[in-house]
């Protein structure tokens, strides 16, 4: 029997990271994706993408291009990566993320309903972003509290955090959602609108919170790629790494081999999965620790607080994996000191030579 998989937005840093896996596991995999030059420098099929991986490049958007490929391939799988991803960016491009993630997700369901071809099994990639400034409590206190966003004020005073509380990771299975971007509201209407639609129709969703992904494959040109690329890029030219507010803010750094893995696992699972999963290590590091390590590797100036901040970033975003590592057959096995190696080994092979200056 012959088994198939649809990857949106496949060709991507993600999608090109799982490709190998669907190769070992589906006869033919189709990949749409618009190539947007924010993501690829030239807009070109990406090498790291599965030779087996069959290319359409097209809008999530247009209906037509859905038409198209549902003409002559009905998908068992369907995994679901495209989004626009930048957190800051959303602020000032909200319809862009709005088209894109809700109106992208709500076409491609459209198209597979009426194509009278369902998938048994949607994935999604969703981002720890919907948590917001997530759970905190009083020390020594059993009782969550929901702090909500920081506000302009609060944060042009240098106040960080949130007096007499400490930050709870999040668990998809207790946490409550409350996004603090565009970005993130995008995220988590794509999570309500593919399980509302899922139901009905008997089709198995599947939702993967994904916390900060990095790794070999991440776009060096993408300016919201993330910051332990950016990071490694300016201590490799000798420069001091600029960190936001304190430094102390925690986040949980997930290799792209530990990511790929979880989605492939996710791909894979026959028990039900009613609740989003969490996506990470399990272990928070600070951002001043996690540059300082970069500096080290590259013999680079010590990381300097700049005590700058960005509407729309969370405080502190680390995660239980517990939950997910309960349902799927899947474990990270790389801690921050192993996927920094990974990256900076990789980055060399893409990157010309530093110039040493007399």
């Amino acid at each position: 029997m012959t088994r198939t998989a649809l990857v949106t937005g496949g060709a991507g840093f993600i999608g090109c990271a799982i490709s190998e896996g669907l190769a070992e596991r589906f006869d033919r995999i189709v990949v749409v994706d618009n190539l947007h030059p924010q993501v690829h420098k030239e807009r070109v099929r990406p090498a790291a993408l599965a030779k087996k991986v069959e290319l359409v490049v097209g809008d999530v958007t247009d209906r037509s291009v859905w038409d198209s490929v549902l003409a002559d391939f009905a998908p068992d799988v369907v995994i679901h990566l495209a989004a626009e991803t930048g957190t800051g960016q959303s602020l000032t491009e909200s319809t862009r993320h709005g088209h894109v993630n809700v109106v992208g997700t709500t076409v491609m369901l459209d198209a597979l309903s009426h194509s009278g071809n369902l998938p048994k099994k949607i994935v999604l990639t969703s981002s720890r972003a919907v948590y917001g400034e997530g759970p905190w409590a009083a020390p020594g206190s059993k009782e969550t509290v929901y702090p909500g966003q920081r506000s302009n004020e609060q944060l042009a005073a240098s106040q960080w955090d949130f007096p007499g509380l400490a930050p709870k990771p999040m668990d998809g299975r207790v946490t409550r959602p409350s996004p603090v971007s565009v970005y993130a509201a995008t995220k988590l209407a794509q999570e309500h609108i593919l399980t509302s639609w899922a139901i009905p129709y008997g089709v198995k969703s599947t939702v993967l919170r994904l916390q900060n992904v990095y790794g070999p494959g991440q776009s060096l040109s993408n300016p919201y790629t993330g910051i332990v690329s950016l990071f490694c890029r300016l201590a490799r030219e000798g420069k001091s790494i600029p960190i936001y507010e304190d430094g102390l803010m925690l986040r949980d750094f997930v290799l792209i081999d530990d990511v790929a893995s979880a989605i492939l696992a996710a791909v894979d699972c026959e028990a039900p999965t009613p609740l989003p999963m969490d996506v990470g290590v399990g272990v928070a590091s600070t951002i001043a620790e996690v540059a300082a390590k970069i500096a080290r590797n590259y013999g680079a100036p010590a990381p300097h607080v700049c005590a700058k901040y960005r509407f729309g970033d969370v405080r502190h975003a680390s995660c239980t994996i517990e939950g997910t590592v309960a349902v799927l057959d899947w474990q990270p096995v790389n801690d921050v000191d192993a996927g920094l190696s990974k990256l900076q080994a990789w980055i060399e092979t893409q990157l010309e030579p530093v110039r040493q200056d007399a």
